[in-house]
């Protein structure tokens, strides 16, 4: 049976971990960065990769932890980049998405979360929505990703124009990992 130490979040993306600490310290719980050399399986779910992703770095590390993983679709590409967002992004870039859709009026977009969690006993996977448009230039110097080019629905402000409280208000990984900490506290208070 698992404790209340510090959690460990397996990711690269020291923004990704910074996101999830503003989120956890407030709330009691203390993360641990772990950069993590992860297979990631490819698989049209998020769902699927971030399950799999968490109970192969829980095998590695024998210790609680999370994996969180997400992706951008838009309505109008039949839903890419999804799951190759960040393939996407370090090969086309944000210039790259934004011709692909150059003369598109529908930008309809959403971001999409799944933090999963495992311990000895249960793998759990929490997910988080946020529905938006794709700007028709990148603005904003904040964030991470595609946070330049994606508005959520009911601001004007890209997620790279607001800052990090502000986008942890709205963020589809900040709906995920909020759901994941209700129930690591109700589990292990």
């Amino acid at each position: 049976m698992s404790g209340r130490g510090k959690l460990v979040v397996v990711t690269s993306n020291r923004h990704k971990f910074e996101e999830l600490e503003k989120m956890a310290d407030p709330r009691g719980v203390s993360l641990e960065f772990a950069n993590l050399t992860k297979i990631e399986v490819q698989s049209s779910s998020i769902q699927e990769i971030s399950r799999v992703g968490a109970v192969l770095a829980f095998s590695q590390l024998s210790k609680p932890l999370i994996v969180e993983d997400a992706g951008l679709f838009i309505e109008s590409l039949r839903g890419f980049p999804g799951p190759y967002s960040s393939y996407v992004l370090r090969t086309l870039g944000i210039e790259g998405v934004l011709d692909l859709m150059r003369d598109r009026a529908n930008r309809r977009a959403f971001f999409q979360s799944v933090v999963t969690y495992v311990d000895e006993e249960r793998v759990v996977s929490f997910t988080g929505k946020v529905e938006g448009e794709i700007a028709l230039s990148p603005k904003g110097g904040g964030g991470f990703g595609f946070d330049p080019i994606f508005i959520p629905k009911g601001s004007k402000l890209t997620f790279a124009e607001m800052d990090l409280l502000a986008k942890n208000l709205l963020s589809h990984r900040a709906i995920a990992f909020n759901r994941f900490l209700d129930f690591y506290l109700s589990t292990f208070p």
